[in-house]
């Protein structure tokens, strides 16, 4: 009830007034948020392919499963929508804001917690399929896009930062329901990573973990720092991979004055204009069309955050369109950084 009753008062704050507060001021606890019902969603997943493993989830500043812990952080964020939208406007995205990329993160978190659990990357044939766990976390990555050896769930190709990431990866496009991904990996050298991920949960089926844990690490009970020092934090950790900058690219390409208010929504005209525009940078970059989509996705989605309008012609708007998504592409695909941990 606490919370409850703080969170009633800093809800109806500006922005200004709510960065002044610490995140362990903000009384934040899982139950009865969205979040919550997603996390019973993930282990209403576990159970029907018969895992008796649940982890446990808490509150952080970030998503991150800590080495030894048998459930992970998820960002504060999530915990009202009040906070949704300080992320949004700070961040110009919310990672995890939205249904089915929350699950995405969650079934990957989930498999680092599962590998803790049962200590899976101890295993000679996991350390064969996926590699050595003990390789460094780089902060940096060098993604092949058009490599057929890891999956698709995440974006930046994650699966090629690190052999837990690709493990990770890998189980949690195994647990999707209706995923079919046999069929979707048929060819790729990744189905033999997918068939092993399946072989290892059938084993585990009806197994008690060997590790379970409770502790919750830098949970925001425990956090102190201002949301003004956690979004400077973030904005200096985050600034590399370009995200703020393209969203100051499509303002300048688009418009949220009051006087376009009647032209059409950026979101629905790249929406309409989707198929050409990724057939079009495909061909021009040689990037694999999946590369050019998961692109112009981010855009529609900032361009609804922002709320963003047509100001120019359809043509005019549609060549600056494909040297954006050129360049946001190929931004995308020399290379990724690391954003959720192990």
């Amino acid at each position: 009830m606490a919370g409850r009753q703080r969170s009633a008062r800093w809800q109806r704050l500006e922005d200004e007034a709510l960065l002044d507060l610490r995140l362990c001021d903000l009384g934040l606890e899982l139950r009865g948020t969205a979040l919550a019902a997603r996390v019973a969603a993930l282990h209403a997943e576990l159970e029907a392919v018969g895992l008796v493993f649940r982890p446990y989830v808490w509150f952080s500043n970030d998503w991150f499963t800590p080495d030894g812990l048998t459930g992970f952080a998820a960002p504060f964020y999530l915990a009202h929508p009040r906070l949704l939208r300080l992320e949004r406007h700070q961040m110009l995205e919310v990672e995890g804001g939205g249904l089915a990329e929350c699950l995405r993160i969650l079934r990957h978190e989930t498999a680092h917690a599962l590998d803790n659990a049962y200590g899976l990357r101890r295993r000679a044939e996991f350390r064969r399929v996926f590699g050595a766990s003990s390789q460094p976390y780089r902060q940096t990555y060098a993604a092949d896009p058009r490599s057929r050896r890891f999956v698709l769930n995440l974006p930046g190709w994650y699966a090629q930062s690190h052999p837990l990431e690709d493990f990770a990866e890998t189980f949690a496009v195994w647990l999707q329901p209706g995923s079919r991904w046999r069929r979707g990996y048929a060819g790729w050298p990744a189905l033999a990573k997918l068939e092993y991920v399946d072989r290892l949960m059938t084993e585990l089926r009806g197994q008690r973990p060997r590790l379970r844990t409770r502790r919750r690490e830098h949970s925001v009970a425990q956090l102190r720092t201002t949301l003004a020092e956690h979004y400077r934090q973030k904005k200096r950790r985050y600034g590399s991979d370009g995200g703020a900058l393209h969203g100051l690219a499509l303002r300048q390409l688009f418009s949220d004055e009051q006087r376009y208010r009647r032209r059409e929504s950026a979101a629905a005209f790249l929406t309409r204009l989707r198929v050409p525009l990724v057939r079009r940078v495909s061909t021009f970059t040689g990037q694999h069309r999946y590369n050019v989509d998961q692109a112009l996705l981010e855009s529609i989605q900032l361009c609804k955050e922002l709320a963003l309008r047509l100001v120019r012609s359809e043509r005019e708007t549609h060549l600056d369109v494909v040297s954006l998504l050129t360049a946001r592409t190929m931004q995308f695909t020399s290379g990724g950084r690391p954003r959720f941990t192990r």
